[in-house]
């Protein structure tokens, strides 16, 4: 993944603020090449996030189709910490996707594994 990523969710973050951003991480295989925001269509957005169905099928459409993978997704914590909270935890479908959590400018990124989240270190490239 390129800083150009990480600088984009940062950026995504502090433009919903007060509410949580959410999105798509798109690419290949595990790398991560571009963020694709979606409206954030949870009940009460500034506590939690969900992605909009409708952006997530078109992805996987597009996927088929030769476009990006859909790699993982991202959201914020605006009055948080980058790590899972209780309500990321349950929503989990533990089937190994990447989660990036945005807190104020710390990136966390996360594998949502069958135990659970685990914590991992992205490659950085500067492309």
């Amino acid at each position: 993944m390129t800083s150009k990523v990480v600088s984009r969710l940062v950026s995504e973050a502090r433009n919903a603020a007060p509410e949580e951003c959410c999105g798509l991480l798109l690419g290949r295989k595990d790398r991560i090449t571009f963020v694709k925001p979606t409206a954030n269509v949870a009940e009460d957005p500034v506590a939690n996030f969900e992605i909009d169905p409708a952006a997530l099928v078109k992805a996987h459409k597009a996927a088929r189709e030769d476009g990006p993978e859909v790699i993982g997704y991202y959201h914020s914590h605006p009055e948080g910490r980058a790590i899972p909270s209780a309500s990321d935890r349950a929503s989990a479908a533990r089937d190994g996707r990447i989660w990036a959590i945005v807190a104020g400018e710390d990136v966390k990124f996360w594998r949502d594994s069958e135990s659970g989240f685990v914590a991992i270190q992205p490659l950085r490239a500067e492309h």
